[in-house]
């Protein structure tokens, strides 16, 4: 299945929370309404099954995957020890996209995958170019040197984002400093609901 294209807040909208930044402040003006419904006098019945496909649709959304993508990462996590929903959301934090986008180096995950695709980001010293890498405990992840100026990421870098504990950053070189703790992670994903989900 094709990665989705359309407008962003769209989806955002059908998910009822902000799943990008800059959608927050629009969903406060206008409201969460999922596309087609109209007004807040509709109220449909949702079932249980329907609350856990919602669930990993949202997740799926926020990291960028598309389903295979999301259904293979869920098979590695179900295989590994832990809890099967804490390794979920471990595995996709460990992203090379999502390590790019917490390290504070760009704005979005859409756009760290657009920079590590197109080869400007090094794990080791060495070029890495597929999003979905997972970075190990104590790698090193820096903008390339050729990249370093480009506006995009100079915006970014000063803005300053805070980075979470388990990351470390200096100017455009992060380290992976351990395994992320539950709280250092996606806060608005109930990993429980995305296990019930591909547990039926």
């Amino acid at each position: 299945m094709s990665r989705y294209t359309g407008p962003k807040r769209r989806l955002s909208k059908r998910e009822g929370v902000a799943l990008f930044a800059k959608d927050a402040k629009a969903l406060e003006r206008k409201g969460a309404v999922p596309p087609g419904m109209r007004g807040t006098k509709v109220r449909p019945r949702f079932s249980e099954y329907s609350f856990q496909l919602r669930e990993k649709q949202k997740t799926k959304r926020i990291f960028g995957l598309n389903e295979r993508q999301f259904r293979n990462t869920f098979n590695e996590a179900s295989k590994s020890k832990g809890a099967t929903g804490n390794r979920l959301l471990e595995l996709l934090e460990r992203r090379l996209d999502n390590v790019v986008y917490r390290l504070g180096f760009v704005k979005s995950r859409a756009e760290a995958r657009q920079i590590v695709t197109h080869g400007h980001i090094t794990v080791d010293g060495k070029k890495v170019s597929i999003p979905s890498f997972k970075v190990k405990t104590n790698s090193v992840v820096a903008i390339s040197p050729k990249f370093v100026d480009n506006t995009q990421v100079q915006k970014s870098l000063e803005e300053n984002t805070p980075v979470p504990g388990w990351l470390s950053r200096k100017a455009t070189v992060g380290k992976i400093l351990r395994v992320p703790e539950r709280q250092e992670m996606e806060s608005i994903v109930n990993e429980q609901l995305i296990v019930e989900y591909y547990s039926r």
